[in-house]
């Protein structure tokens, strides 16, 4: 991922379930988040706000590791030619502010894009991930200090 001139890599993703960030006042059934990091340890998440709709077949290959235990924790090797079916595509717009990591130890200073174009899932796609993570979300903080942005022509590509 780069903003601006600065690069990020990839460390890792996962789901939450309802999401993190509302939309106003209006959660959504899940959300994805793409952890970056910069080779300074800077932070950079990218969030995509899942919604109700058709099936989406490309997440079989992750839902197919699923745990059948709810709480428990899972690794998926992912092929290079994975299709992605929530890479998100910016160009949509994002919000766009500085807050915290979500899970702990809930890092301050991080740059949070959340993608304003939700992705869909069906309903059994996402009551399969409900089954086993539902809950797993934090509440939403209280904007305080922060500024919240809607950047429609975003200075963000992820590739």
């Amino acid at each position: 991922m780069t903003v601006g001139d600065k690069s990020y890599a990839l460390v890792q993703f996962h789901f939450h379930a309802p999401s993190e960030h509302t939309v106003n006042g209006k959660y959504f059934p899940m959300e994805m988040h793409y952890v970056h990091e910069a080779e300074d340890g800077a932070l950079a998440v990218v969030g995509v706000l899942i919604e109700e709709g058709a099936q989406n077949p490309s997440i079989e290959l992750l839902w197919a590791h699923l745990p059948d235990s709810p709480g428990a924790k899972t690794a998926v090797e992912i092929p290079a030619d994975f299709s992605d079916p929530f890479f998100p595509d910016v160009g949509s717009g994002v919000y766009h502010y500085v807050g915290s990591l979500t899970t702990p130890p809930c890092s301050e200073g991080v740059n949070w894009y959340v993608r304003k174009t939700p992705t869909p899932l069906s309903r059994d796609q996402i009551a399969a991930f409900m089954a086993v993570y539902g809950h797993n979300n934090r509440p939403v903080q209280a904007l305080n200090e922060r500024v919240l942005y809607l950047d429609e022509n975003p200075d963000v590509s992820i590739h």
